[in-house]
């Protein structure tokens, strides 16, 4: 299985210790959060491993060299006048990817319980219905948050910022709308790359929102049940010291 780990953001809101350091080697409970996070692909049958890196992206290729998981292959993908966000970032590693199954994606400063392997299988039981137009199946929350993806009896088609007054839905319901918070990993089919009509620097919810418009399904899976911590700014990097992921 190919996976890819999204490393290459700037990591701004854990400043000052991401001034010297990319964020992916910001160290939680003794080691890097990409050490974490490799571990967990690698257990769940990840063979090839796809890192992206921006600034300090050097740091990050050095470390992948000498810490590699006994038998994963990885290959890095450098965004030099990035980053390009996790959209932009996911497409301009495309050459990398041998495209031989799902692509399980997972953002270097989630750390969680979230058994990666019922995510995967989820994924294809949704893939194997007939006349399918799944592409993508997307771990999920019921936390508290601003920021929320709408879901409803088809999967993703719709998207929510509270806080900024922005509310989108890119078709008409079917069924209930019901809201989630993206929980970071995710697990998509390699046929994306080639459906996407976006450039540049972009978040990849806006991907998804785009191939929700055309038909395709975008599948939530509920994990709220499994321990998860976002180790995104100070506070969360302390929660993360003492936390029950």
């Amino acid at each position: 299985m190919e996976a890819m780990i999204l490393a290459a953001g700037l990591g701004t809101r854990l400043g000052p210790l991401t001034d010297a350091v990319p964020k992916a080697l910001v160290v939680v409970r003794g080691r890097p959060l990409l050490a974490h996070v490799m571990d967990r692909l690698a257990h769940a049958g990840a063979s090839r491993l796809i890192v992206n890196t921006s600034r300090h992206g050097d740091q990050i290729a050095r470390y992948l060299r000498e810490h590699a998981p006994p038998g994963v292959e990885i290959l890095v993908s450098e965004e030099p006048d990035g980053p390009y966000d996790t959209g932009g970032g996911f497409l301009a590693a495309a050459r990398l990817f041998r495209r031989e199954g799902p692509i399980l994606l997972h953002a270097v400063d989630v750390l969680s319980r979230i058994p990666l392997e019922a995510l995967l299988a989820e994924h294809h039981v949704a893939r194997a219905r007939p006349d399918s137009r799944v592409v993508a199946t997307l771990a999920v929350q019921t936390r508290p948050s601003s920021r929320r993806l709408l879901f409803d009896d088809q999967g993703l088609m719709g998207w929510e910022h509270r806080e900024e007054g922005d509310a989108r839905r890119v078709r008409e319901s079917v069924g209930a709308v019901r809201n989630f918070v993206f929980a970071g990993i995710h697990v998509v089919e390699p046929e994306i790359l080639d459906l996407a009509e976006r450039m540049g620097v972009f978040p990849i919810r806006e991907l998804y929102l785009d191939l929700a418009a055309r038909g395709y399904r975008i599948e939530p899976a509920d994990v709220s049940a499994h321990a998860w911590q976002d180790v995104g700014t100070p506070e969360r990097l302390r929660e993360a010291e003492t936390g029950s992921w």
